[in-house]
Protein backbone atom coordinates (compact mmCIF):
# COMPACT_ATOMS: atom_id res chain seq x y z
CA UNK A 1 0.00 0.00 0.00
CA UNK A 2 1.26 3.43 -0.91
CA UNK A 3 1.11 6.13 1.78
CA UNK A 4 1.32 9.77 0.76
CA UNK A 5 0.48 13.23 2.02
CA UNK A 6 -2.41 15.18 0.56
CA UNK A 7 0.08 17.65 -0.94
CA UNK A 8 2.04 14.91 -2.67
CA UNK A 9 -1.20 13.28 -3.82
CA UNK A 10 -2.31 16.54 -5.48
CA UNK A 11 1.01 16.75 -7.33
CA UNK A 12 0.85 13.12 -8.54
CA UNK A 13 -2.89 12.43 -8.71
CA UNK A 14 -2.85 11.10 -12.29
CA UNK A 15 -0.06 8.56 -11.73
CA UNK A 16 -1.47 7.46 -8.38
CA UNK A 17 -4.95 6.89 -9.79
CA UNK A 18 -3.47 5.03 -12.76
CA UNK A 19 -1.40 2.80 -10.44
CA UNK A 20 -4.44 2.12 -8.27
CA UNK A 21 -6.57 1.17 -11.26
CA UNK A 22 -3.96 -0.93 -13.06
CA UNK A 23 -2.54 -2.82 -10.08
CA UNK A 24 -5.31 -2.58 -7.45
CA UNK A 25 -2.77 -0.78 -5.27
CA UNK A 26 -4.55 1.15 -2.49
CA UNK A 27 -3.27 4.61 -1.61
CA UNK A 28 -3.52 6.03 1.90
CA UNK A 29 -3.69 9.81 1.77
CA UNK A 30 -2.72 11.51 5.02
CA UNK A 31 -4.00 14.94 6.03
CA UNK A 32 -4.17 17.04 9.20
CA UNK A 33 -7.79 16.15 9.97
CA UNK A 34 -7.52 12.43 9.18
CA UNK A 35 -6.67 9.97 6.47
CA UNK A 36 -8.44 8.67 3.38
CA UNK A 37 -7.89 5.54 1.32
CA UNK A 38 -8.26 5.39 -2.45
CA UNK A 39 -9.01 1.99 -3.98
CA UNK A 40 -9.91 0.93 -7.51
CA UNK A 41 -13.54 0.56 -8.55
CA UNK A 42 -12.92 -3.17 -9.05
CA UNK A 43 -11.69 -3.50 -5.47
CA UNK A 44 -14.59 -1.40 -4.17
CA UNK A 45 -17.21 -3.48 -5.98
CA UNK A 46 -15.56 -6.66 -4.69
CA UNK A 47 -15.78 -5.36 -1.12
CA UNK A 48 -19.45 -4.47 -1.60
CA UNK A 49 -20.18 -7.93 -2.97
CA UNK A 50 -18.36 -9.57 -0.05
CA UNK A 51 -20.32 -7.48 2.45
CA UNK A 52 -23.58 -8.34 0.70
CA UNK A 53 -22.87 -12.08 0.62
CA UNK A 54 -21.74 -12.22 4.23
CA UNK A 55 -24.86 -10.34 5.36
CA UNK A 56 -26.90 -13.53 4.91
CA UNK A 57 -27.01 -15.88 7.90
CA UNK A 58 -24.67 -18.88 7.45
CA UNK A 59 -23.41 -17.61 4.06
CA UNK A 60 -19.81 -17.39 5.28
CA UNK A 61 -19.90 -21.04 6.33
CA UNK A 62 -21.47 -22.05 2.99
CA UNK A 63 -18.79 -20.18 1.05
CA UNK A 64 -15.99 -21.79 3.08
CA UNK A 65 -17.64 -25.20 2.62
CA UNK A 66 -17.79 -24.59 -1.13
CA UNK A 67 -14.14 -23.62 -1.25
CA UNK A 68 -13.21 -26.82 0.58
CA UNK A 69 -15.33 -29.08 -1.67
CA UNK A 70 -13.23 -31.04 -4.21
CA UNK A 71 -14.26 -30.48 -7.83
CA UNK A 72 -14.93 -34.22 -8.14
CA UNK A 73 -17.81 -33.80 -5.67
CA UNK A 74 -19.48 -30.94 -7.53
CA UNK A 75 -22.08 -30.99 -10.29
CA UNK A 76 -20.70 -30.41 -13.78
CA UNK A 77 -22.19 -27.81 -16.12
CA UNK A 78 -23.53 -30.58 -18.35
CA UNK A 79 -25.57 -31.97 -15.45
CA UNK A 80 -27.41 -28.70 -14.83
CA UNK A 81 -30.66 -28.10 -16.71
CA UNK A 82 -30.48 -24.37 -17.41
Amino acid sequence: MTITTITNFRKNVYSMVEKTVRFNEPVTITAKDGNAVMISEEEYLGLLETLYLTSFPNMKEKLVEGLNTPLSETVSEEEVDW
